[in-house]
């Protein structure tokens, strides 16, 4: 599902990476780790078409997406699903409107209110549908992040730190719910430096640099 060959990244006159090659397969989870300025979350950001490598390419699903930013947005509309540190909400929107926002991945059943509903009481927020993001904890915005991605069902997520944040509860909701997804036949990658996520994985890439 994920191909990266021969990725060199920089940061000024650092290197983060040189050379770096690997694949992540369907139902694999995958931990990004290594000490903090080593290029994970970097990394994580060029898999994902937000960032791109110095030289090397990465092909989602087989589709490499070269520097074009269509073709980018192609990939991260129809394969890609995030799970960010800042949750990645709109502040103002219901949860309910934030969960819906997956549906410009163009796939019909996306914005169906009945998933979403499901999707909701899923991740315990029953009842909170119409409440907006901002009057919502932490712990409850990435619950609102992890419905988006029942929701969506994409090929491929990539978690940068989902649990950095929260509680013991909130965090084991997080690894469950990512096992789950990566049950259904998604490739997940997350970047993390907590020994619990690093243990749930599948396997481990370490990453060592001095930026990132």
């Amino acid at each position: 599902m994920i191909e990266v060959r021969s990725a060199h990244k920089r940061r000024g006159r650092r290197v983060l990476w040189h050379d770096l090659t690997f694949d992540v397969d369907r139902g694999e989870t995958v931990a990004l780790i290594g000490p903090s300025g080593a290029g994970k979350s970097t990394l994580l950001d060029c898999i994902g078409h937000l960032d791109t490598f110095d030289a090397g390419t990465i092909r989602i699903d087989g589709v490499l997406a070269g520097g074009t930013g269509r073709r980018a947005r192609l990939v991260r509309r129809h394969h890609l699903g995030y799970l960010f540190q800042d949750f990645g909400l709109v502040p103002d929107m219901t949860v309910e409107a934030n969960i819906d926002i997956a549906r410009v991945a163009g796939r019909t059943h996306l914005g169906d209110p009945v998933r979403t509903a499901a999707a909701v009481d899923r991740v315990g927020l029953a009842g909170r549908a119409t409440d907006r993001a901002h009057e919502l904890s932490g712990g409850e915005q990435q619950r609102v992040a992890l419905a988006r991605l029942l929701v969506k069902r994409p090929d491929v997520i990539l978690a940068d730190e989902p649990t950095s944040a929260l509680d013991a509860v909130n965090a084991t909701m997080v690894l469950d719910l990512l096992d789950e997804l990566a049950a259904t036949g998604a490739a997940v990658v997350i970047a993390t430096h907590a020994v619990d996520v690093e243990a749930r994985a599948t396997r481990t890439i370490s990453l060592f640099g001095s930026d990132g």
